[in-house]
């Protein structure tokens, strides 16, 4: 099977709710391109980060940019909790300077940091939902 691509405008809006409620302020969301694959033969993945190279950048001219790549038979079959670890842990490889080179794992992407990061971010809809239920009573 050949591998195809799409774009994946939900993973793209989990992406942006994300980066928001954790204070990913690093992460430009508009150099951050998500798709969804279909066809991949890596057994153990749901998602992978790419990033554009600078010596790419410096050939095409453009700044750094980065493609979250979810793999559909892995991801979409999911709970909700699980994707959003899963993109957490990929925005965990985006570093703060943001040109195109990753984080690796070795003690900066554990999974008690994206479970860490997780709770954070439930606590945090927690909370604007209560202040969106404030403001609208």
């Amino acid at each position: 099977m050949v591998m195809r691509y799409c774009p994946a405008t939900d993973v793209k809006s989990l992406l942006e709710e994300i980066t928001y409620k954790l204070g990913f302020s690093h992460v430009l969301i508009d150099r951050v391109l998500c798709l969804r694959s279909k066809g991949s033969k890596a057994k153990h993945t749901i998602a992978r980060i790419h990033g554009l190279s600078r010596v790419w950048q410096r050939a095409l001219e453009v700044k750094a940019h980065y493609v979250i790549e979810v793999i559909s038979e892995r991801y979409d079959g999911l709970a909700q909790e699980e994707k959003e670890k899963v993109i957490i842990h990929e925005l965990l490889h985006v570093p703060k300077s943001f040109q195109g080179g990753f984080r690796h794992h070795r003690g900066w992407i554990t999974s008690k940091r994206v479970t860490e990061l997780h709770q954070t971010l439930r606590r945090r809809r927690k909370g604007s939902n209560e202040i969106s239920r404030l403001v609208n009573t």
